[in-house]
């Protein structure tokens, strides 16, 4: 039985082989050309100088890493469509399901060898691909502010994506009994679940961690930004001494910056900072930044952010393999439910 279901799988298999060598290929022989750019990035000395050699180093090869961005996200959708969806929808639509039934053969012995065979090649090649996007990208990696940046594309969470997907699609085949049906379905349903869960889902998988600072004026803005930069911000909610919410900045929040009326100097949602302003600014609308600072201290302002630590991504990347892994163990186990009892 695991011959007939390996044999039954060898198209998608050397169709899928032949994508990831050529994924794998062009990725070691591109990845070369940008150490020497990496190494001045990493270690250039002068925030201009870094910044010249950041926007040199991102702009190298940008297609192909987005390419390869957008390619690691819609891998377990293409394996879930292309080998999850047809693995029974396509045999219950021909009638072939009958000839495995009518030999030795339980229903059982039948669906599990099929998930068993493509369901492992199916988080082989998720797994393999996403270890060459990550190894590819990680000079880009290194650069970026936070690891969480391009979560969906990295790491061990392309696994769970793919059982997921498979296990999803075989089920909705199962259900459907029809192979084109079932596809549509399995790929619209997968990238709602995927996008709902790494919206709104994904965050609370652990409680957040909340820092309180002042809300000061700095020569670059306003000091808006977790306690480290690499830590995923959630929400920065900006507080009166009384406990009275400002709102976040740039959302369309009472807090919208300073302005000048009537020769006051106002900061939005606070209201008049009584400093002096020089005849100047009130003229022309140019706040200095020794003003900025003086009206946003008369109000001792502070910030709250929202954020998960940078140190928590490996945590998050192994809680979301579980969880995905559980959630088609059990779309698997529906499915072979299904397979005994509603079909004949």
């Amino acid at each position: 039985m695991t011959w007939l279901a390996w044999r039954q799988f060898r198209t998608q298999a050397v169709a899928g082989l032949v994508l990831l060598s050529a994924v794998a290929i062009t990725l070691a022989v591109t990845r070369s050309g940008l150490a020497s750019s990496f190494q001045i990035a990493l270690h250039c000395k002068g925030a201009q100088a870094c910044d010249s050699a950041r926007r040199e180093f991102f702009a190298k090869d940008s297609l192909l890493r987005h390419l390869a961005n957008s390619l690691a996200v819609a891998v377990p959708a293409l394996i879930g469509v292309f080998w999850g969806a047809p693995l029974i929808a396509r045999e219950l639509e021909n009638g072939s399901f009958r000839l495995a039934w009518t030999q030795s053969v339980t229903r059982s012995r039948w669906m599990l060898v099929k998930l068993g065979v493509v369901g492992a090649a199916s988080m082989l090649t998720a797994g393999l691909f996403s270890l060459a996007v990550t190894w590819w990208s990680s000079m880009y990696d290194q650069l970026q502010d936070s690891p969480f940046q391009q979560y969906d594309s990295r790491g061990i969470v392309l696994i769970g994506y793919a059982a997921f997907a498979f296990a999803l699609g075989v089920a909705l085949g199962v259900i459907l009994r029809r192979t084109v049906p079932a596809m549509a379905a399995t790929f619209l349903v997968y990238f709602v679940v995927h996008i709902t869960f790494s919206t709104w889902i994904r965050q609370h998988l652990l409680p957040p961690l909340r820092a309180t600072s002042p809300f000061l004026a700095t020569p670059t803005g306003f000091t808006l930004g977790p306690p480290n930069a690499a830590d995923w911000v959630m929400s920065t909610e900006v507080y009166t001494p009384p406990g009275r919410a400002l709102g976040q900045p740039g959302q369309g929040s009472l807090f919208e910056g300073f302005r000048i009326h009537a020769g006051t100097l106002f900061f939005q949602g606070a209201g008049a900072c009584h400093v002096k302003v020089p005849v100047a600014s009130l003229r022309t609308g140019n706040i200095s930044q020794a003003v900025q600072q003086a009206c946003i201290a008369r109000f001792h302002l502070y910030q709250v952010v929202t954020y998960q630590p940078a140190s928590r991504y490996w945590t998050f990347q192994w809680m979301e393999l579980g969880l995905f892994i559980v959630l088609a163990l059990l779309l698997s186990a529906a499915a072979t439910w299904w397979v005994r009892r509603r079909l004949s």
